[in-house]
């Protein structure tokens, strides 16, 4: 029997090293005016946070509590009323710093007349990614994503769901150390959602730093580490999600499939110390997504051809780390068939590997009676050892055949 309690929340360590925060908020505030200079709305009032290095931090809260409002203030979008924002020790505005952060946006603004290829190609280039490195990352963002069989499809001709996969893939294009992502699941299917929940946890792994904007509350359960819970601008809630989600006065024991009379003696001796109305017996369940991508995979015994995006791929090899790409799958199985030893194959015992020695008998023959020497129509001349050649072949086919020799 596995018994979980949960523990008391332990208090965040405030030792951090200095080098280790990558984002430092204090006292930060904005405050939007009127044409005439008035207030008009204080979309965020004093917030405090620090956002580590290899950290998936969450900004949750509802609509107009400041979180857009926030990430654009990271990205020096826009400019704090008061307040002080570092990131990587630099202003926002810090254009070095800037070649440093991936951004996915709420709504993908892309050119649509440009398809995949064109569209990574182009903010490779405002990287000044070196030519060859371009095209790997490329080639391995739009596998990544499931668009490398819509790669000449223009952005415009997009799903919701596909215009996030590409704005997603240009986010990362020049792997950076923040990445900053704004509702990065909205209008995925739910194989999609995962993928991207793979994703950000591949990037924390590597030591990326994450900051996740989104309002569905299970994708950020399951990838983060600390979130921040806004209302009107200010911050109402933060920590781990283990010190915000525990229940320190109530405990849950988890048993395989026990006998009936096994139950009544366990909660009979639970009923000693609790009241009846609070001991719950159910069933434990898997959350939705569990249960749908098992079924998914269950259905899939074929892949078929799709001109839209695909599902089950690998996280881009760079954004892995991996010191040389891997090859591609294709390319895996040449290599492997050209760097397989040659087995040189043996006649089983008994057997005879070559032609039948009947065959052999006749092509000597034959090529023995093609040597001879035409001296006039009708008349061959034959040198002594062609005649005793021709002799020995005769006799070889007449001992095989059971005919007289010629």
């Amino acid at each position: 029997m596995t018994v979980a309690t949960l523990e008391k929340p332990q208090p965040a360590v405030s030792s951090t090293r200095s080098e280790d925060i990558v984002v430092a908020v204090r006292g930060l505030t904005k405050i939007f005016k009127d044409f005439w200079g008035r207030p008009k709305a204080r979309a965020v009032d004093n917030v405090d946070f620090e956002v580590r290095r290899g950290e998936v931090f969450g900004l949750l809260g509802p609509n107009g509590s400041g979180k857009s409002t926030t990430v654009k203030m990271l990205l020096g979008l826009l400019y704090p009323t008061k307040g002080h924002i570092e990131v990587f020790h630099h202003s926002p505005r810090h254009v070095a710093t800037k070649s440093r952060i991936g951004y996915l946006p709420e709504e993908s603004y892309l050119y649509r007349y440009l398809n995949s290829n064109e569209t990574l190609e182009f903010f490779g280039n405002l990287f000044a990614l070196p030519s060859n490195e371009r095209h790997q990352r490329t080639e391995q963002l739009l596998t990544m994503v499931g668009l490398d069989k819509a790669r000449r499809r223009q952005v415009g001709e997009f799903s919701k769901g596909m215009q996030r996969r590409i704005g997603l893939a240009q986010a990362l294009i020049n792997d950076p150390d923040l990445v900053i992502l704004d509702e990065p699941t909205a209008g995925l299917d739910p194989i999609g959602c995962r993928e991207v929940k793979d994703l950000i946890v591949a990037l924390a792994r590597r030591g990326k730093t994450v900051i996740l904007s989104s309002h569905l509350l299970a994708d950020v359960e399951d990838v983060c580490d600390r979130v921040v819970i806004y209302y009107g601008g200010r911050v109402q809630a933060m920590g781990t999600l283990k010190e915000l989600l525990a229940k320190p006065d109530a405990m849950r024991i988890t048993t395989p499939l026990l006998p009936r009379q096994t139950i009544e003696r366990v909660l009979e001796i639970i009923r000693k110390d609790a009241a009846e109305d609070n001991v719950r017996i159910d069933t434990p369940t898997q959350n939705l997504e569990s249960y749908f991508l098992g079924v998914v995979q269950k259905a899939k015994q074929t892949e078929a051809e799709t001109s839209g995006a695909t599902s089950g791929n690998r996280v881009a090899a760079y954004l892995r780390g991996d010191a040389d790409a891997p090859a591609t799958p294709q390319t895996e199985k040449i290599l492997e068939r050209l760097a397989a030893p040659v087995v040189e194959t043996r006649p089983a015992p008994n057997v005879v590997a070559t032609q039948p020695a009947e065959s052999v008998a006749h092509k000597k023959l034959d090529a023995l009676t093609k040597a001879h020497e035409v001296a006039a129509p009708g008349q061959t001349v034959t040198t002594p050892e062609k005649a005793a050649d021709l002799e020995k072949a005769n006799e070889q086919l007449a001992s095989l055949t059971g005919k007289p020799k010629s």
